[in-house]
C-alpha cells in the first residue's frame, strides 16, 4: 500500500520532483499504516474499559460472599463475556491449576485495557492486601476515568462544531462586510 501511494504520487508529479516526493511519501505512508491499530483491537479495548468497573464490582461481591479469587474470577468471566471475559477465563483457569497469582495477573499487564486490573491484582497478591478493597478502589477509579473521558469528549464536540460554522460564515462575512467597505473606500480615493 505504501509503495503504491509513493509510486502514484511520483508519477502524478513527474520528473525529479516526483521521484523525491515518492521517496518521502513511501516511508511516511508505511509508518502511518504500521502505527494504525486494527479496528478489532480498538473495539476490544473500548469494551474492556467499559466492562471493567462492573467486573470489579462483581468480583468484589463474590469475594465478600466467601468465594476464592479463582472462583470469583471465573464467575465474573462468565457473567461479563466478551474480550474481558476471555481474559478473565484464562486467568481463572491458570489459578485453578495452581499457578502463582502474581505472574498470572502480570501476564495481562501488556494489554493497555487490562493493565489497571492486572497491576492491582498483582500488587494485592504481593502484599497480601484484601483483594475486595483493591477491586473496589479499582472500580471507582475506572468509573472516574470513564466519566472524565466522556466529559472531555463532550467538550471536544463543541469545539469541532465551531469549525464548519466558521467556514460557512467567514466567506459571507468577507463578501457582505469587508468587500463593500473596501469598495466604498476605493470609490472615494481620487487618483491624480
Amino acid at each position: 500500500m505504501a509503495t503504491c501511494t509513493g509510486l502514484i504520487s511520483g508519477l502524478l508529479i513527474g520528473g525529479y520532483t516526483g521521484l523525491a516526493t515518492a521517496i518521502v511519501i513511501t516511508p511516511a505512508t508505511a509508518l502511518v499504516l504500521h502505527r494504525k491499530e486494527p479496528q478489532q483491537s480498538h473495539h476490544d479495548r473500548r469494551r474492556i474499559t467499559t466492562d471493567l468497573p462492573f467486573a470489579a464490582d462483581l468480583m468484589t461481591a463474590c469475594l465478600r460472599a466467601g468465594r476464592p479469587v479463582s472462583t470469583a474470577t471465573e464467575i465474573t468471566a462468565t457473567a461479563i463475556g466478551g474480550p474481558l471475559g476471555e481474559r478473565l477465563t484464562w486467568v481463572s483457569s491458570q489459578l485453578r491449576l495452581g499457578a502463582d497469582p502474581e505472574p498470572t495477573w502480570a501476564a495481562l499487564a501488556a494489554d493497555p485495557a487490562m493493565g489497571q486490573l492486572s497491576r492491582a491484582m498483582s500488587r494485592a497478591a504481593q502484599s497480601g492486601a484484601p483483594v475486595a478493597d483493591v477491586l473496589t478502589r479499582l472500580a471507582d477509579d475506572a468509573r472516574e476515568a470513564a466519566r472524565a473521558t466522556s466529559v472531555a469528549a463532550a467538550r471536544s464536540v463543541g469545539v469541532k462544531a465551531v469549525a464548519p460554522l466558521g467556514l460557512c460564515f467567514l466567506p459571507a462575512f468577507v463578501l457582505l462586510g469587508i468587500i463593500p467597505v473596501i469598495a466604498g473606500l476605493a470609490s472615494t480615493i481620487t487618483l491624480p
